[in-house]
């Protein structure tokens, strides 16, 4: 329970990034975070593992609620889960197995290093001109100080006790000191005032709430601005022509006039976490008409998000499974984050997937069964409807360190000793992996193309381990001993095998030590089938299994396999004599 309660303070200052991130008010965030952590824990294939709101979701969604509107998102979540329970139900999730170890390796390393540089901007505040820029002076080096002692805590407490997680107890003894600093006496702030102007010298989860409120208004002030300069611009012109600014005449920025009239928009007194409990969406937004043309927008957006989201959690469980040393089921997760995704839909979250962060602060906090995940979406709960004050005042440095320690946990620094040991394909392809990852931090993608590389690769080994033992039998038949495997990478080898001008007039080839793939396999043997035959000799294939002989039904009476030495293969030979 204690696990579960440091997961759900972690959780409230994510989740509400997270909403920031797609452009969508932090109950929206926060929904999400509470409804997909309880069901996952309840239903889901791996107990121990968070889910929530997540940024990779995030940034998925963000375009489609700008250009759109908040009310498409939530059919688009719906519908990504019900994609994800068609993929369990299918039972599609096994195919997580097919991520090679060095994929693995580098969509790890590329997450952690995500993870590090999300929290940059956790050290930046509103100035006084609208711009969030980073702390400086006293500010900043009372920051950096908490955020050392965060990690000395989580490091230092296991080696004395664990019987209270040491991710809590950091953030509860940063959170008095934090409050010691605050409660300064100072002049009273000013409604509408950005945390740099403010008394705080330690920056809160309220400050960061209120400077994200003020930065993203100014923002749409701005964004308004130049759109009415250059719809300006364009009237001047003859029409058929648009305005496009010069470049030494850049788009007007807000004058200092209009970035206090920006901000005094924004209640800062009504900006928190606080809600009620989540209800249907149909009672506080205005949702798409339910049509072709809507399906049509939302479409490619579900089938991303549902991509995205399963991919990222799979992939989590893979990775709680080597921690726990324990075996999760994969399809029963994904059509437990597809439940979830569809409750987040009908009630105003966001959508979202499994949390490889704050799984491993649950499965290092001692959360290894499904309460720990349940606790951590009713404490949630409970902050947003009671707990809300205290929850902002949590500093940043608390949660900063946290993830801090998160970051140091989750980097295989082994990678950095053995990359030498491995093959170069191996380390290129977790090069690769990271660098996509921390670069377009697209989770998806940069999993399938670390899967196509090592495919590629191993397509290119195999191709080049077919070989022939030859030899002739009592009878004068010669017969090519086959090992290896034979696919559309290796064809070309396979047919430099042969001899068919040079061979006897019976030939067999024999199986037992060879597999046959796919068509481009098959379709080499009928082509050199017809080379034997139009000199005029006999091909006999002898000892398929029984994948192959499925695959070479095509081949018919080409097929001749001797029953006395292949009890368990029941082929006709149709062509005897």
């Amino acid at each position: 329970m204690l696990s579960g309660i440091t997961v759900a303070l972690a959780l409230v200052p994510e989740a509400v990034a997270f909403a920031f991130l797609a452009g969508v008010p932090p109950l929206v965030g926060l929904y999400a975070a509470f409804l997909i952590c309880l069901v996952t824990a309840i239903c889901g294939g791996r107990p121990g593992m968070i889910s929530g709101a997540t940024g990779a979701m995030g940034v998925v969604v963000v375009s489609l609620v700008a250009d759109y509107g908040i009310g498409y998102l939530f059919p688009a979540v719906v519908l990504c889960g019900v994609l994800q329970i068609g993929i369990g139900w299918l039972r599609l999730g096994k195919l997580i197995r097919i991520v090679p170890h060095p994929v693995m390796l580098g969509f790890v390393n590329g997450l952690a290093m995500v993870i590090l540089l999300a929290q940059i901007g956790s050290f930046k505040t509103l100035s006084l001109d609208g711009r969030m820029e980073f702390l400086t002076g006293q500010r900043l080096w009372i920051m950096l100080g908490l955020v050392g002692v965060t990690m000395a805590i989580i490091a230092l407490l296991p080696r004395f006790t664990r019987a209270v997680p040491s991710s809590l107890a950091a953030i509860l003894v940063v959170t008095a000191c934090a409050w010691a600093i605050n409660s300064t006496p100072t002049s009273p702030p000013t409604p509408a005032t950005p945390s740099a102007a403010a008394p705080h010298r330690v920056i809160t989860v309220r400050d960061m709430l209120v400077d994200r409120t003020l930065a993203t208004a100014i923002t749409t002030a701005e964004r308004e601005k130049r759109h009415q300069t250059l719809e300006n611009a364009t009237s001047l012109l003859p029409a058929g022509l648009v305005a496009t600014p010069a470049k030494n005449q850049p788009l007007p920025d807000l004058t200092p006039e209009e970035v206090a009239s920006a901000r005094a928009t924004v209640n800062v007194a009504a900006v928190g976490i606080a809600g009620g409990l989540p209800r249907p969406v149909w009672w506080d937004y205005r949702l798409p008409p339910a049509t072709v043309a809507t399906l049509w927008v939302i479409l490619p957006y579900s089938l991303i998000l549902a991509g995205v989201g399963l991919i990222e959690s799979l992939m989590t469980l893979t990775l709680v499974d080597e921690l726990t040393e324990t075996r999760g089921q994969a399809n029963r997760e994904c059509i437990g984050q597809g439940v979830a995704n569809i409750l987040c839909g009908l009630l105003g979250g966001m959508g979202g997937c499994a949390m490889i962060g704050q799984s491993l602060i649950n499965v290092k906090s001692g959360g290894r069964g499904r309460l720990s995940g349940v606790t951590a979406a009713v404490m949630l709960l409970l902050f947003i409807l009671f707990l809300a004050d205290w929850i902002e005042r949590i500093p940043m440095a608390a949660l900063v360190g946290v993830m801090f320690m998160v970051v140091v946990g989750t980097f295989e620094w082994s990678t950095l000793q053995t990359w030498r040991r491995v093959p170069l394909f191996e380390v290129l392809t977790m090069l690769v992996v990271a660098g996509y990852t921390v670069l377009m931090h697209d989770l998806a993608t940069a999993v399938i193309l670390g899967v196509a590389m090592s495919a590629v690769v191993f397509a290119w080994n195999k191709s080049k381990h077919l070989a022939a033992d030859t030899s002739l039998n009592e009878f004068g038949s010669k017969i090519y001993q086959l090992h290896g495997v034979l696919f559309f990478g290796s064809v070309s080898r396979f047919r430099d095998l042969f001899t068919p001008h040079a061979d006897p007039d019976d030939v067999v080839i024999d199986f037992y030590f060879s597999r046959v793939y796919d068509q481009s396999a098959l379709e080499a043997i009928n082509t050199l089938a017809e080379r034997y035959e139009r000199l005029g000799k006999r091909l006999h294939l002898r000892h398929l299994s029984e994948d192959c002989r499925r695959l070479l039904d095509r081949a018919g009476d080409l097929v001749e396999v001797n029953i006395s030495e292949d009890p368990h293969y029941h082929v006709l030979a149709e062509r005897a004599g």
